[in-house]
């Protein structure tokens, strides 16, 4: 998708959805095959690696990698030599890679969650699953249902006639026949025990799988890893288990009850939003683009790197040698270890604080864990909070606050330099209009000459504007609160004790950002809608909140 379509599209609304194998490839521009970043020789990427210019676009501005088309005459061109595109290198910021799994990887955040949303479509525990996925314990993915009952009929008919042969045979000796019957009891209960262990989505341990494959091998298939919940969840018919679920709903009642129906609403939400539950298990990876996990040349010939890289280059090793060892036929035992770490290292690539037991620290030696896709966007550091939300903006400020006892309910004490710079754009208008100065540049200087003219101006403009106080978190409406100004001395902004509760202040260091409004709507709606003596009551139960603590 170029940028100029990204811009002109017109949409209403978001949604998020989980990407189907397809849809990865789509994003893609190549496949990362090789874990290497950057030839430390030639300081250049490498073919098919990280930072690969084939895939994700050319380091510098309409060139290629071999050099061959240089300038913007050659736009769009791709390079036959080095199959680099010469475009702009900003496409280095939107531009995806894949890696192709060697092996189906269940992906952390559907199977660690709570309720597991794969637990909660094949309906098996958390535990259960943890142990197919990390090759603990095998799942029966099929049963033949005709050969199990035939197998069981025939071991009803079997036990009959044994027990009449053994009756006729010791007829003359009670004791020994009691014994025998006893025995011949033991042997039947043990194997209709085998038999109801074969039956579909139970979990065998490897010992037990090995007894029953021995004898039972074929009434039943049975397999390991994530690859056996995304067959059982390919299996899976969404709108006939829906409706299976429904009825046996009416009938049941309880804690049952409960987890059908929470259930049922994950499953009709697959199946209205088109999601095939097998997605939930990964088959291709996208790979971010490279100039969202910079590496950066340190001095004396060190690079520093983006903890994304390490990760990354984790998964690609192990799934080269798996690919490697699966093409020729290594021992089940080596795939089985191998295809573990492959899910580990995935897991830690998604989200590195999911198993506490498996974090990925830094190669440094220190003990810092490495920060995985999770952590770039979770908390108050994250993508979200710290770079969306929380963005530097014009006509703001921010400072610690203090208790103003003297202030009336809808004031807030501004320090008079915050507020300088905050209306700084206005007094300057004003100033040119009053014909102290007759341009920017002068008025501007007249501010810095500290006349006492300017603290006139602003004291008038203060006096008829209201300023907005947020207090981050902002978790309901009366976070963010309009008041007016009241020019103070010093460096922190007072604020009336008793709005505190709406805010979740206190006086012990927390901070508020102030905000202008800057067009006529809203300054109206500062005046009317969010002026503190407006909003007096929660707006979720109605209680008072302008209380003393």
């Amino acid at each position: 998708m170029s940028r100029d379509t990204l811009h002109s599209m017109e949409f209403d609304a978001l949604a998020l959805s989980v990407a189907s194998p397809e849809v990865i490839k789509e994003w893609s521009f190549g496949e990362v095959s090789k874990p290497e970043t950057i030839n430390y020789r030639t300081q250049k990427p490498e073919k098919a690696g990280l930072f690969a210019e084939e895939i994700f676009g050319p380091t510098k501005d309409w060139e290629c990698y071999c050099g061959k088309y240089k300038k913007i005459r050659y736009k769009g061109i791709v390079c036959d030599k080095c199959g680099v595109e010469v475009t702009h290198s900003l496409v280095r910021r939107e531009r995806m890679g894949h890696i192709e799994l060697a092996s189906p990887v269940a992906h952390i955040w559907f199977l660690r969650s709570i309720p597991s949303k794969i637990g909660l479509v094949l309906d098996i525990s958390i535990q259960n699953l943890e142990k197919v996925i990390y090759f603990a314990s095998f799942i029966i993915t099929s049963v033949n249902e005709e050969e199990k009952k035939q197998a069981l009929d025939g071991l009803k008919d079997e036990y009959k006639t044994t027990r009449k042969e053994l009756e006729k045979q010791f007829a003359t000796e009670p004791k020994v026949l009691e014994e025998k019957i006893v025995a011949l009891d033991e042997d039947v209960a043990l194997v209709q025990e085998e038999l109801k262990d074969i039956k579909m989505m139970n979990i065998v341990s490897e010992h037990r799988y090995q007894e029953l494959s021995f004898r039972y091998g074929h009434m039943f298939e049975a397999s390991i890893g994530a690859g056996a919940i995304r067959d059982l969840l390919k299996k899976l018919n969404l709108p006939k288990t829906i409706e299976s679920l429904e009825k046996q709903i009416v009938k049941s009642k309880g804690a049952k009850r409960d987890r059908l129906v929470r259930r049922v609403k994950l499953l009709s939400s697959l199946n209205q939003n088109s999601i095939k539950p097998e997605w939930m298990v990964l088959t291709a990876i996208p790979v971010i683009p490279p100039d969202l996990r910079p590496m950066v040349a340190l001095d004396g010939g060190r690079f520093a790197t983006s903890d994304l890289n390490d990760l990354y280059r984790r998964v690609i090793n192990r799934n080269n040698r798996l690919a490697r060892l699966l093409a020729l036929n290594a021992p089940e035992v080596i795939c089985r270890n191998e295809r573990r770490m492959l899910q580990e290292a995935v897991d830690a690539l998604i989200d590195n604080n999911a198993r506490s037991a498996k974090t990925v620290t830094a190669s440094t030696g220190q003990k810092r864990k490495l920060r995985s896709l999770a952590d770039i966007l979770k908390g108050k550091q994250g993508r979200f909070r710290q770079n969306l939300l929380g963005k530097r903006v014009d006509y703001s400020g921010r400072s610690v606050i203090v208790v103003g006892p003297n202030l009336k309910i809808h004031e807030c004490g501004l320090p008079k330099r915050m507020a300088l710079e905050l209306f700084k754009p206005f007094v300057m208008s004003e100033i040119i209009k009053r014909e102290l100065a007759h341009n920017v540049r002068s008025a501007s200087r007249y501010i810095e000459s500290n006349a006492p003219e300017v603290w006139d101006i602003l004291e008038d403009l203060t006096s008829k504007t209201r300023v907005f106080l947020n207090r981050a978190p902002t978790l309901h409406r009366l976070g963010i609160q309009a008041f007016k100004p009241k020019l103070i001395e010093g460096k922190a902004i007072q604020l009336h004790p008793l709005v505190t509760p709406a805010f979740n202040a206190d006086f012990d260091g927390d901070q508020m950002a102030v905000h202008l409004p800057l067009t006529e709507e809203a300054k109206w709606e500062a005046e009317h809608i969010m002026a503190s003596e407006k909003n007096l009551l929660k707006p979720a139960t109605g209680q008072p909140i302008i209380t003393p603590q």
